[in-house]
C-alpha cells in the first residue's frame, strides 16, 4: 500500500499530524493508500509559501514561464505511465485511460505555455488630447484550486496551466477520492524544476480546506465540482473577496430530430452515458425524441445499453467501471427508485449488482415527465430518461427548463433547426451531431446554476487576471 506526502514550497513534507485519509480501488473496494492529511499549519504553510513565490514568479518574462511549463508537460508525458497506474486504482479507470489523461494533461499545459506571447492589454481612445489609456493584464496571486474526483488529472492541469502562465501561483487540493495522482503530478512538477512554492498540492479535510480559501493571500478559488460545493467556495470567497471560478453541475439534454442520424445518434448518446461510469459534467442526463421516431430510438437505446458490461477495468478494459464510492451509488439507485414509484419505467437496469465494486448498470428510463426529480436534478451516472416531444420548439422548452445550463447536444440533417437551437438554447456549449468532448481551444462555461466563469481557450485563461488600469498625461 501507498503512502503519500504533501507537497509544499518545493518538498514532500514528512507529515505534522496524525490524521489519514485512506484511498480506495472503487472497483475492489480494497485500500490502496494512505495520505497524509495536512493540518493547518502546513495548508497556511503551502499558502505563504505561493504568496512568497508569487512575487518573483509574476515578475518573470511570460516567456521563461512557459519555459517552465514546456518541461512540465514533457514531464507529465515522460510520468504517463505511473500517474496512469495511480489513477486507474483510485478511480476504477483502465489503465489506458488513465495513462491518456495524463498524456492530455501535457498537452493542455503546453497549449496554455503558448499565450506567453499573447497575454494582450489594449490601449484606449481618452477624451482628452494629452493624454492615453493603458489597460493591463496583470496576475491575481495565490490561486486555490479546487479538483474534483473524475477526471483529476487533467482538470488539474487545467486550471494549474492558466495561472501560471498569467503569473499566478497555486495551491492545489485534490479529491481526497482521487489524491495519489496529484503526487504523481507534484512528481511532475518537482522534475521540471519550477521555483519553491510556485506550485504546492496539498490534501486536506473540509475544515482545513476553508482555513487555505479564506486566507487573505488567495486572491482567486477555482472549483470544479457540485452546486452545494460552489456555494460554499462562495461563503469562502466572502472572507476577502476572492474571485470565483465555479464550474458546477449539469444536466446535458439531447435533442433528437426526426431527420438525425437515429443509429449514430443513438451509440453516441449511450457511449457518453457509460464512459467512466456517466460520472462527467457534460454526458448526457435526459433525451428530448421527436415523436415520430420515438419509439425506434428508445429500442437503439435499449439495444446498445443492454450490450455494455460493467466490471473491474485493470482486467477488463473494454467494460463499463465503478462509480466513485457507494455512497454515490446508494444515492443513484435511490433517486431510480423514487423515479419507479412516480411512474417511470425501466427499460435496462435499475439495479444494484452483487459482489465487491460500486458498480451500476446502465439504466435506460421511459415513461418520465419533465417535473420529475430524475429529469431536473443530476444523477452523475449510468441514468438516462427519455422524453417525447412534437415541435423543436417544445424540445427547446423543455431543454431550457432547467437549473443548469453547462453543455447541450443536438441531431439533426437542417441547418435551419440547428441554427434555431444554437440561438435559443440556454447553455454554455452546443453540441450539433456530436456529443461533448471540451476542446481547450473553446471555453467551458455554464449559464445558470452550472458556474460562473469558466475554464479552457483564451478566455479561460484570462479568468486568471484583473485588470489595470494607467491613464498617462503627457
Amino acid at each position: 500500500m501507498r503512502v503519500d506526502r504533501n507537497y509544499i514550497n518545493g518538498q514532500f513534507t514528512e507529515p505534522a499530524g496524525a490524521a489519514r485519509i485512506a484511498v480506495f480501488n472503487p472497483a475492489t473496494e480494497a485500500q490502496i493508500a494512505e495520505i497524509s492529511a495536512a493540518t493547518k499549519a502546513e495548508a497556511v504553510a503551502a499558502v505563504e509559501a505561493a504568496a512568497a513565490a508569487q512575487k518573483s514568479w509574476r515578475k518573470l518574462p511570460a516567456a521563461e514561464r512557459a519555459a517552465y511549463m514546456h518541461k512540465l508537460a514533457d514531464a507529465l508525458t515522460e510520468l504517463a505511465p505511473d500517474i496512469g497506474r495511480a489513477l486507474a486504482a483510485e478511480s476504477g479507470k483502465s489503465v489506458s485511460d488513465a495513462t491518456n489523461e495524463s498524456i492530455y494533461a501535457g498537452q493542455i499545459t503546453r497549449y496554455h505555455a503558448e499565450w506567453a506571447r499573447r497575454i494582450e492589454g489594449e490601449i484606449i481612445p481618452s477624451d482628452t488630447p494629452d493624454e492615453n489609456l493603458f489597460l493591463q493584464r496583470e496576475p491575481i496571486g495565490v490561486v486555490a484550486c479546487l479538483i474534483p474526483f473524475n477526471y483529476p488529472v487533467y482538470t488539474l492541469m487545467r486550471k494549474v496551466a492558466p495561472a501560471l502562465i498569467s503569473g499566478n501561483t497555486v495551491v492545489v487540493r485534490p479529491s481526497n477520492n482521487t489524491p495519489t495522482s496529484a503526487f504523481e503530478i507534484a512528481k511532475a512538477v518537482d522534475r521540471a524544476g519550477f521555483p519553491a512554492g510556485v506550485v504546492n498540492i496539498v490534501s486536506m479535510d473540509h475544515d482545513t480546506a476553508e482555513a487555505v480559501c479564506t486566507h487573505p493571500a488567495v486572491g482567486m478559488i477555482t472549483l470544479t465540482g457540485s452546486v452545494n460545493a460552489g456555494r460554499k467556495v462562495l461563503e469562502y470567497c466572502k472572507a476577502n473577496i476572492a474571485k470565483p471560478s465555479l464550474e458546477l453541475g449539469g444536466k446535458t439534454p439531447a435533442i433528437i430530430e426526426a431527420d438525425a442520424d437515429l443509429e449514430k445518434a443513438a451509440q453516441a448518446l449511450v457511449a457518453s452515458k457509460t464512459t467512466h461510469c456517466g460520472q462527467l459534467c457534460t454526458a448526457i442526463e435526459r433525451v428530448y425524441v421527436q415523436e415520430s421516431v420515438y419509439e425506434r430510438f428508445v429500442a437503439l437505446l435499449k439495444q446498445h445499453m443492454s450490450a455494455v458490461k460493467i466490471g473491474d477495468r485493470s482486467e477488463h478494459p473494454e467494460r463499463m467501471g465503478p462509480l466513485v464510492n457507494d455512497a454515490s451509488r446508494k444515492g443513484i439507485h435511490a433517486m431510480v427508485e423514487r423515479a419507479v414509484a412516480e411512474g417511470a419505467k425501466v427499460e435496462t437496469g435499475g439495479r444494484i449488482p452483487e459482489g465487491k465494486g460500486y458498480f451500476y448498470p446502465p439504466t435506460l428510463l421511459t415513461n418520465v415527465r419533465q417535473d420529475m426529480e430524475i429529469v431536473q436534478e443530476e444523477t452523475f451516472g449510468p441514468i438516462m430518461p427519455v422524453l417525447k416531444y412534437r415541435t423543436i420548439d417544445e424540445a427547446i422548452e423543455m431543454a431550457n427548463d432547467h437549473q443548469f445550463g453547462l453543455s447541450s447536444v443536438l441531431y439533426t440533417e437542417n441547418y435551419r433547426t440547428a441554427m434555431k437551437v444554437a440561438n435559443a438554447i440556454e447553455a454554455g456549449e452546443l453540441y450539433v451531431n456530436r456529443t461533448p468532448a471540451d476542446p481547450y481551444q473553446g471555453f467551458h462555461a455554464g449559464w445558470k446554476r452550472s458556474g460562473l466563469g469558466g475554464d479552457d481557450g483564451k478566455h479561460g485563461m484570462l479568468e486568471f487576471t484583473q485588470t489595470r488600469l494607467v491613464v498617462m498625461k503627457y
